[in-house]
């Protein structure tokens, strides 16, 4: 048994001197391999110097003049030797200046020794106690360079070179007139370097070189932005995107929390530099319209998620939407915090026509209040407008003036289009739509459309097509000018974490004010979606459901897919702890201006007290009804033209026209016809108005005045009567003209707003 024991003993420390021994190789192979590139100094201080005295020494060291013409040819060569040293070591930086030292005194100290120990001999004192302080003081210092650069982890002439490859390439590139200096690396994938042209140049043509430094510098072709300095017009700033960091995407940032102002940024993505990008319309000095432009697949469905997915947490925000190609399928998981979702062509242009009453509306809101623009203070929601394809939705007039009016009453219209030319946005909308989101495009000249010159002509163009999604440019909204020529790209977006996030915060949105729900009449009250907002019923239980899907989606989330800001209120949504509730619903504001509209179901007698206003009172219309008439009339007389001649031209009724009035009694038969009494104008304006609120009932919501004539024959009035009434229905805010003669009813004229 102890036999045994020793020999089992034996074993186990005959494996441990094994892995030692192992162990010692190993680690002496990795002293061995760390220490060899420092070497070489060592080696050439130790071999080469006494090697060299010994020789010359050998040679000339016999005699006097030998010696000694021998020591004056060796100290000129080594002047010479060290001019050229210095001549030949480059100094357009700092590093290179230091280097250029080191080596002209290497040179110049080799020589000198080697100079005495000519004539002196190399193991002799001094030459001897030289060699050693001297050789390993020279290796030393080469040793600590070698660390130096090795612990920057970098090349230190590409981060202070006055140049660097762009002096290089300057004549391939036409910068024979352009100094490029200080150029530094930011640490986060470009490169930042001073320009300067010299008389007779200028930074517009250094900006039209940007292509061919992109291709030299083996980049592409938007990594390279030269933006002039506008206090200078000789000196500019050039910007080299070497290495991209948001190829891999850029993950979701969840809001810091619910209920935040429509004034907070909106976190959208992340600038080339890491930098975050936000967008912060409402908090902006101006409101600036929006115009998002990019080919299909550029990415523009998913930073509209992403926007509204954020302004579906906001509190006094409503969010209207109008896509007609893919509606549900871009937003339907995050439809319950669209407040309006169109995607009917006629619903979307009944909303268009309704735009400027509800502008107007808002507008006497904010007068009353006492306020010149929309803040959170008033009682009127922010309105977010995104009209996707606008060009298939409303006319260019129609654009123009919402884009010009909406912007001080708090309404945000973003334009979203894949190639914003003339023929889909006509110049005056684009110059109200002040800022831009320009994702991939098929052609540099059609950035132009979005972007503002100064950002094309610095070289900013996202010309890639569908190939990068979601990079783009963005200019406006509260972007400092300095970013708008810095790429960035937009969040990537989960549907699972974006439908629960928009559900949990239901609690949290506000139902559109009631002035301006109003002011949009029937085509808001008729809308064929609703979004979800505090007042819908039982959306507390299921808003606290909605969180623990939202904290099971972000778990189940791809790593890195989404970010969760460093808030409590984020972090809570991680938490499986109760989450906070809301505040105790605000009750919704009262309409501070209300519209002139009847009272409801008003009977006959209601109608008498109303000034008795008939035909004749508007006998003048404006000139485009006078035309249409013309127009009808002469349409009426061609088709009676085309009707065969009468029968009896003799006859005793031959000479009665269709206008004139029916006799009591016919002279020929002696037969009596009975006459009704003629309707009061209160009596015939029901039912004109009755007619209209019958429509508006089965949903129909526009009509053309021939539409109403035998309303208007049952009230025994003609066509002037008629018009007159279309007349006073608009400028009470019930009906709304149209640019071709038909009508949108905005309100019943027998209902209540």
């Amino acid at each position: 048994m102890a036999r045994a024991k020793n020999t089992g003993t034996a074993g186990v420390g005959g494996e441990l001197v094994a892995v030692a021994g192992g162990m010692g190789k190993g680690l002496a192979s990795y002293v061995a391999g760390r220490a060899l590139p420092y070497t070489p100094p060592w080696i050439g201080a130790a071999v080469l110097p006494p090697l060299a005295g010994w020789a010359t020494n050998a040679m000339w060291g016999d005699t006097p003049l030998s010696a000694g013409l021998a020591t004056a040819g060796i100290a000129l060569s080594g002047a010479a030797l060290s001019v050229v040293t210095w001549k030949q070591s480059p100094a357009t930086t700092k590093f290179r200046k230091f280097r250029r030292v080191q080596a002209t005194a290497s040179v110049a100290a080799s020589m000198g020794w080697l100079t005495a120990a000519t004539a002196a001999g190399p193991f002799g004192s001094p030459t001897l106690d030289l060699w050693l302080m001297g050789g390993a003081l020279f290796a030393a210092s080469w040793n600590v360079r070698q660390i130096m650069g090795a612990g920057q982890g970098v090349d230190p002439e590409a981060e202070e070179s006055n140049g660097g490859t762009l002096a290089k390439l300057q004549s391939a590139i036409g910068w024979e007139k352009v100094t490029v200096k200080d150029a530094k690396g930011t640490g986060k994938g470009s490169v930042t370097a001073a320009l300067e042209v010299a008389p007779g140049g200028t930074i517009e043509a250094v900006q039209s070189t940007t292509a061919r430094v992109a291709a030299a510098l083996q980049v592409p072709p938007s990594g390279v932005i030269v933006t002039p300095d506008p206090e200078n017009a000789a000196r500019g700033v050039i910007s080299m995107r070497v290495a991209d960091l948001l190829k891999d995407g850029v993950g979701f940032l969840m809001p810091a929390m619910f209920g935040l102002m429509p004034t907070e940024p909106v976190p959208v993505g992340m600038y080339a530099d890491g930098e975050l990008w936000t967008l912060d319309p409402f908090g902006a000095d101006i409101l600036q319209h929006l115009l998002v432009m990019g080919v299909t697949g550029a990415g523009k469905s998913e930073f509209a998620r992403t926007v509204f997915a954020h302004l579906a947490t906001r509190a006094k925000l409503s969010l209207h939407v109008i896509d007609l190609a893919k509606g549900r399928q871009t937003v339907g998981h995050i439809a319950d915090g669209i407040d309006w979702l169109i995607q009917d062509p006629k619903e979307a242009k009944r909303y268009v026509k309704s735009l400027p009453a509800a502008i107007k509306a808002r507008g006497d809101v904010l007068a009353a209040e006492g306020l010149d623009a929309w803040s959170p203070a008033s009682s009127l929601n922010a309105v977010v407008a995104w009209i996707e394809e606008a060009a298939d939705v409303a006319e260019f007039d129609e654009l123009e003036e919402i884009a010009r009016k909406a912007r001080s009453v708090g309404i945000w219209l973003i334009v979203s289009l894949q190639r914003a030319t003339w023929g889909n946005v006509s110049t005056d909308i684009r110059a109200n739509l002040q800022a831009a989101a320009c994702f991939g495009v098929d052609k540099p000249g059609d950035a132009g459309f979005c972007l503002p010159d100064s950002v094309t002509d610095a070289g900013a163009v996202p010309a890639w097509g569908s190939s990068r999604p979601g990079y783009g440019f963005a200019t406006g909204m509260g972007i400092p000018e300095a970013r708008w020529t810095m790429e960035a790209r937009s969040s990537l977006t989960n549907r699972d974490v974006l439908a629960a996030l928009v559900q949990a915060a239901a609690p949290w949105r506000d139902p559109l004010d009631t002035a301006t729900a109003g002011a949009l009449g029937q085509t808001y009250a008729q809308r064929t979606h609703r979004g979800t907002n505090r007042l819908t019923p039982g959306i507390e239980q299921s808003a606290a459901a909605a969180r623990e899907t939202l904290r099971a989606a972000i778990t189940a989330a791809a790593p890195g897919s989404v970010a969760i800001p460093d808030t409590p209120e984020a972090r809570a949504l991680l938490t499986p702890a109760p989450h906070a509730t809301p505040a105790a619903p605000r009750p919704v504001p009262p309409l501070v201006v209300p519209l002139p509209l009847p009272a409801p179901t008003p009977s006959a007698d209601q109608y008498a007290t109303t000034a008795d206003i008939d035909g004749d009172e508007f006998e003048d219309t404006t000139m485009i009804e006078q035309t249409a008439e013309i127009e009808i009339q002469d349409a009426y007389d061609e088709i009676l033209g085309a009707i065969p001649g009468d029968p009896e031209p003799d006859a005793d009724y031959a000479h009665l026209g269709l206008e004139d009035d029916v006799p009591d009694e016919d002279p020929d038969s002696g037969m009596e016809f009975e006459q009704n009494e003629r309707m009061s104008t209160a009596e015939a304006r029901h039912t004109l108005y009755a007619e209209l609120d019958g429509w508006v009932v089965q949903g129909r919501l526009e009509f053309e005045p021939a539409d109403l004539i035998p309303a208007t024959v049952a009230a025994g009035r003609k066509r002037p009567w008629m018009q007159g009434e279309l007349k006073r229905l608009t400028e009470a805010g019930l009906l709304q003209r149209d640019g071709h003669g038909s009508y949108t009813i905005l309100h019943s004229p027998l209902q209540p707003a």
